[in-house]
């Protein structure tokens, strides 16, 4: 039985844009000419090649599905009613990819490539004496990243924060995105009392701390739902879709608290874009205002959209660590670096120092977001023409 969360609709949307952008670059026009430039720098296509590495692998994570409960004569359980009974575990493509990496656990933590725990207990040896050694591994050196204190592969850890990074990034942005360009242009082409209302809008927004914004909302509307681990009956709607997800909610309010900044670069643009030549000259031939708009206001925005993007998704990955590293982001049973940073937290503080959950964390998130801005300032040079041409 298939499973959909909210968030799931968000991969869904990003992968959908990466193919329709894949096959607009076919055609002849600005995608297609920025792409030969792209093509032209390796380290653009580097970062490329691991963006969309990630964005597989959320992918994967977003595609589950129920499994049949079988019972111990090896049928499948079924209800009163003859309806199929299915498992409260809602598996993705990744978990059953990586299985192994899922099942195969240990008592408690063991550093990378360890054959043995990382901590000693009493052994008892085939001579029956006891000794306090390091009791052998039930997989060792299968273990890239070293265990948790429970036992759980670090490395499964990390790909399961894969999804959440890149959920709370484009699924943030989309928020940010229109809300920005709607009131920045309004506001900057109208002026008088539109542009009041909408400079009132956002700076009473702006004006309130994000954080205590965040902590509100997330306990008034995150408090429930879905976060992470197994799913009940009643979160489940239409027998497959499950829209009341923390993560969902998370998004939301970083979107509301975000778009401010964005808003007020297009404003300031738009104000200098509508005095210009061309603009002026559609306004003589009779152009409607939301015809110029269209043609001539949005796209000439669409750089700082392009920059503010790339920079509030690396922002917004380190953000969605740091709420969860307080305890307001994400539920504890759900994959996230900012979980991971949590934990290590205490670990850091033991002796002997277990030190690779943090470098797990780190190294996923480095991943990301250094080739997020990489691509990004090769787009944005691509796009512009002056520097095309030169």
């Amino acid at each position: 039985m298939p499973v959909i969360l909210a968030t799931d609709l968000i991969v869904y949307f990003l992968a959908g844009s990466i193919v329709y952008f894949a096959i607009a670059t076919r055609k002849e026009g600005i995608l297609s000419s920025a792409w030969r430039e792209l093509k032209r720098n390796r380290l653009a296509m580097a970062s490329l090649a691991i963006l969309l590495a990630y964005a597989g692998v959320a992918l994967l994570d977003s595609v589950r599905y129920r499994d049949p409960v079988v019972e111990d004569n090896g049928r499948v359980a079924r209800a009163a009613d003859g309806s199929v009974i299915y498992s409260a575990q809602a598996l993705s493509l990744l978990d059953r990819a990586v299985e192994g990496l899922r099942t195969n656990t240990e008592k408690t933590y063991s550093a990378p490539f360890a054959s043995t725990l990382y901590s000693k207990e009493s052994v008892e040896l085939p001579d029956g004496t006891i000794k306090r050694d390091y009791p052998p591994l039930k997989h060792p050196r299968s273990h890239w990243l070293g265990t948790d204190k429970v036992g759980n592969d670090v490395l499964y850890t990390a790909l399961k924060g894969v999804r959440t990074g890149i959920v709370i990034g484009a699924g943030t942005t989309i928020v940010i995105i229109p809300f920005a360009i709607f009131f920045g242009v309004f506001a900057g082409y109208y002026g008088g009392f539109i542009d009041d209302i909408v400079q009132y809008i956002y700076t009473t927004l702006a004006s309130i701390p994000g954080v205590l914004l965040i902590v509100a909302f997330m306990l008034l509307f995150g408090s429930s739902g879905y976060q992470g681990g197994l799913i009940s009956r009643s979160e489940i709607y239409l027998k497959f879709f499950v829209p009341n997800d923390r993560l969902f909610w998370l998004c939301l309010i970083l979107g509301i608290t975000s778009w401010t900044d964005l808003c007020r670069l297009i404003r300031g643009e738009t104000l200098k874009l509508r005095e210009l030549e061309y603009v002026q000259a559609s306004r003589a031939f009779g152009i409607s205002k939301p015809g110029i708009i269209y043609r001539h206001i949005v796209p000439n925005v669409m750089h700082l959209v392009l920059i503010t993007f790339v920079l509030q998704f690396s922002g917004l990955v380190l953000a969605e660590a740091i709420l969860s590293y307080i305890g307001i982001g994400v539920g504890p049973e759900m994959g996230s670096w900012g979980n991971m940073i949590n934990t290590a937290r205490l670990e850091l503080s033991r002796d002997p120092v277990v030190w690779w959950n943090l470098f797990g964390a780190f190294l996923f998130m480095l991943a990301l977001v250094l080739p997020a801005n990489i691509f990004g300032d090769a787009v944005r040079d691509a796009l512009d023409p002056r520097l095309r041409f030169r």
